[in-house]
């Protein structure tokens, strides 16, 4: 990067255009400015994701992230903001994650009809969600739900259950999302982990740039978060040592804490079934310097305990294929 690039002209800030997308990059365009006073501009990308109204799971890896990392590759953009959770586990060869901002609670919510929580929803009743690790968690609370499978961005989704044509009684989202744009007023219950363990990386950014750009690779360095970004290294090591498709439902939750010798993650993992009738769950702890041994030790776990009889063939797509939808 020129030495002029850097003092004076605008960062071009490729981002897709939905509601929730605009309001990641804005955030972090106003970030990165305040912190090294350089300016940022929005460009927006339309990827495949945004074209199609097929089921997430039936459009293949990286839906929501080709267009954009083909416009970093090709310098229309200087860099991309991914919703974590949408990147594929392998790395993009030329490119750079530079920062993980400090994330939002990546936890699911519920937003229902009449103000009501999941054990307050009667049997029967018909609850929407897109992806298939949040289908699976719900028919496996045993809670006898209709679960629909949606797609569209949150203000559409939350139309089903709030707008006057409503033909939903609750949606399951991510909490970040709702809150990104702020709409976490209609939520009507934060979903406990315990009950719904969130998809790896949820709630997360990337901010991604050329690896051949050093310059910006640093300025960009400021925004990151170091816990943060260990949190995501465990999940996303998991799921990739998994190699779990976009047909297999994942989940995995990282926490960090102070323990008696410092910090420590508490990586929290499971492969469920799509029917909700088999799952495995497993837990475990390190130090966020061993971030990535700490989910590949856990899948390891899992496949032990015969994770690959719940993710069968369809679930086994190759390292770097998975893809669990947008985080809206």
């Amino acid at each position: 990067m020129s030495e002029r690039r850097l003092s004076a002209a605008p960062l071009r800030l490729g981002t897709r255009g939905s509601t929730l997308a605009m309001a990641q990059s804005g955030h972090v365009a106003d970030a990165l400015t305040a912190r090294t006073g350089r300016p940022v501009e929005l460009v927006e990308v339309v990827t495949a994701g945004d074209r199609s109204s097929a089921p997430v799971h039936r459009l293949g890896v990286g839906v929501f992230v080709s267009a954009l990392r083909d416009a970093l590759v090709a310098g229309t953009i200087d860099f991309a903001v991914h919703s974590y959770k949408d990147l594929p586990t392998a790395t993009a060869p030329g490119l750079h994650i530079a920062a993980v901002p400090p994330r939002q609670d990546p936890r699911d919510a519920l937003v229902a009809r009449d103000g009501k929580t999941l054990a307050e929803l009667a049997p029967g009743a018909n609850i929407g969600t897109g992806a298939l690790r949040r289908i699976a968690q719900l028919h496996a609370l045993g809670l006898q739900l209709s679960v629909t499978p949606i797609r569209g961005n949150i203000d559409t989704r939350l139309t089903r259950v709030l707008g006057p044509e409503a033909d939903l009684d609750a949606v399951v989202l991510a909490r970040a999302g709702l809150a990104r744009i702020g709409r976490a007023d209609v939520i009507t219950e934060t979903l406990d982990p315990m009950l719904m363990l969130p998809a790896p990386a949820q709630g997360a950014l990337a901010v991604e740039c050329r690896a051949d750009d050093p310059d910006l690779v640093e300025l960009l360095a400021t925004l990151d978060d170091a816990p943060s970004r260990a949190a995501v290294t465990a999940e996303r090591a998991m799921l990739a040592t998994l190699e779990a498709g976009c047909s297999a439902p994942v989940a995995a939750y990282a926490e960090l804490a102070e323990g008696d010798a410092g910090d420590e993650i508490y990586l929290r993992g499971a492969v469920i079934s799509p029917d909700g009738t088999r799952d495995i769950r497993l837990s475990r702890t390190g130090t966020p310097a061993d971030a990535a041994e700490i989910g590949k030790a856990l899948a390891a776990e899992l496949l032990d305990l015969g994770a690959d009889s719940i993710l069968g063939p369809q679930g086994h797509d190759g390292p770097g294929t998975q893809q669990f939808g947008s985080t809206e």
